[in-house]
């Protein structure tokens, strides 16, 4: 366990001032930026949206989040990440350390999963600061309502784990592949597909499909987070498999 703790430490100090890293950052607080200069512009506050005042200011930028930027985002950074070896040419160096294949692929999984909560903390607060700003510009006051932290908890998870298979998805690909192009061409192609064929009825066997907001509109909205965990699971057993056989690791 404590080789495992240094591996990922080891693994997320790679992370430090890289592009993903970037990517998190203002991925996470894009939406929240522009709906805040938008309410600033209109003098819009969350005091005059009636009740459920949050529930409904989360709702609005997580539609605008969830359905094409946050898939394309983590398509972008799992890739971005997972390819730091092979864009250093350093797997050899890696592999020579003594750690198990499965230390290595797992503390870049956690890796992925880590930043990925790093982007969700990076957008909740911006939500948060785009529905206080504006009430206290024109309100001169804090939202009416307390912050439903439990509420944002259940929807981050659900969204959460709705992302899992993409991550997965997109580890493998990346693994796999010295191309950064190929495993990105793959994840976004994937990606725009299911967006085109969203009315589709087996539109819930795209693992890209799940972030979509209207999905929990759809007839498989009760099976989301099932079918979400099982590719996700099934993902990462392949991947590990692949990796683990690969003759030349890099």
């Amino acid at each position: 366990m404590r080789i495992f703790f240094y591996s990922v430490q080891s693994e997320w100090l790679k992370t430090k001032n890289s592009i993903a890293s970037w990517l998190c950052l203002v991925g996470g607080f894009f939406i929240p930026l522009l709906y805040l200069i938008a309410d600033i512009k209109n003098k819009t506050f969350i005091n005059s949206a009636g009740t459920e005042i949050w529930q409904t200011h989360f709702t609005r930028l997580w539609m605008n989040m969830s359905g094409f930027l946050l898939p394309m985002g983590l398509i972008l950074a799992s890739s971005l990440i997972t390819q730091v070896e092979f864009k250093n040419n350093s797997w050899k160096q890696v592999h020579v350390t003594p750690q198990k294949y499965s230390t290595i692929f797992f503390a870049k999984l956690a890796v992925l999963l880590g930043m990925t909560l790093k982007f969700f903390l990076f957008f909740n607060i911006g939500v948060i600061i785009a529905g206080t700003v504006p009430c206290l510009i024109f309100d001169h006051s804090f939202p009416k309502e307390n912050i439903p932290w439990l509420y944002f908890i259940e929807k981050n998870a659900r969204y959460f784990i709705a992302c899992l298979p993409i991550i997965a998805l997109q580890y493998l690909l990346s693994l796999q592949f010295k191309n950064f192009v190929i495993a990105v061409g793959v994840g976004l192609a994937g990606l725009i597909g299911t967006f085109i064929a969203f009315r589709w009825q087996y539109i819930y066997l795209s693992p890209f499909s799940y972030t979509n907001p209207f999905a929990e509109r759809s007839g498989f909205s009760e099976n989301i987070l099932l079918y979400a965990t099982i590719y996700f699971v099934v993902f990462t057993i392949i991947s590990f498999y692949l990796y683990v056989n690969k003759k030349i690791k890099g």
